[in-house]
């Protein structure tokens, strides 16, 4: 049993998670503001490669055979499936969004997704449209429409570009969710989440090989340690163990904690300047999502992100 002390703590633990992941995209900013040669896909590959590896290396430890899991085809092919089109946008699309814009940006588009998930369930599965999905719908594309222009619709305050990756990054999170959900009912997320980002990190390095001149200085290196440590390997960590304690649909308030703590951390670290039709913006892109979740459908269940 549950007990109180034991909600309040995961509750937090689930939080501090999302506060990672937001911050996280500040080490990427800053990384992307150093040098030219350091580039989304290359960051993307070394986040992945060295995430996937460790989360493999970690599930064996645990005896939970990754390699195993492998042998069996349709399970090796829906993980990879799941590297490729779910942690391969979700990942090189938001650093995109990153480097041309700012973390604030990147992570509110990202919040986007569920949309995307609601849509699919809608169109496919014939699965019913609550008042509530409908209204969340129109307060988030209002939202966009605002940080997309800061409330001057004569003009677009953020670049077509931008936009479009932000949207791609934000189908990548529903195909996150999506593609998984019947490998995880019977192999552990580390391994399912291992493989997912070791297979996403080859297949860039096989479409984009490069040896970029990245400048070896220890600021460098550790920004990429933050992304990888701060921005996948602990947060994943904590936002797992947490749904054992405290409800998913919890985790999705909390979830707010993410895109607000890029944008205060773009704010304080980077000069970031939000119009009051920004800010607007972005509550109704969060709250949106949020609403989605406030009660949980019955087929559909939360699955956490590693973006």
């Amino acid at each position: 049993m549950v007990t109180t002390k034991q909600r309040h703590l995961w509750s937090f633990l689930a939080g501090l998670s999302c506060v990672m992941w937001g911050i996280s995209g500040l080490f990427a900013k800053a990384l992307f503001n150093i040098s030219s040669e350091i580039t989304p896909m290359w960051l993307s590959q070394t986040r992945m490669i060295i995430s996937g590896i460790i989360l493999l290396l970690v599930a064996g430890l645990l005896g939970q055979k990754p390699l195993g899991t492998m042998k069996n085809k349709h399970d090796a092919w829906t993980i990879i499936a799941y590297g490729i089109f779910g942690l391969l946008p979700v990942q090189l699309f938001y650093f995109i969004v990153v480097q041309k814009a700012n973390a604030s940006i990147a992570t509110i588009l990202q919040f986007i997704g569920p949309f995307f998930v609601m849509g699919y369930l809608a169109i496919i599965h014939k699965q019913v449209m609550r008042s509530m999905d409908i209204i969340a719908s129109v307060a988030a594309f209002i939202g966009v429409i605002l940080l997309a222009t800061h409330g001057n619709f004569s003009h677009f305050a953020i670049t077509p570009e931008v936009l479009f990756f932000g949207l791609l990054s934000a189908v990548g999170v529903a195909t996150n969710t999506l593609i998984p959900i019947n490998v995880l009912r019977h192999v552990s997320s580390l391994v399912v989440t291992g493989w997912g980002l070791l297979s996403a990190g080859i297949c860039l390095m096989i479409v984009h090989p490069q040896i970029p001149r990245i400048p070896n200085t220890p600021h460098v290196w550790i920004d990429v340690a933050a992304v990888i440590i701060i921005g996948t390997l602990i947060p994943f960590q904590l936002m797992t163990n947490s749904l054992r304690y405290i409800k998913a649909s919890t985790v999705s308030l909390l979830d707010a904690f993410e895109p607000f703590s890029a944008t205060i951390g773009s704010v304080i670290c980077f000069g970031l300047v939000m119009t009051p039709m920004d800010w607007v913006g972005s509550v109704l892109v969060v709250l949106a999502a949020m609403a989605l979740n406030v009660t949980p459908r019955k087929k559909h269940s939360r699955i956490g992100k590693t973006g």
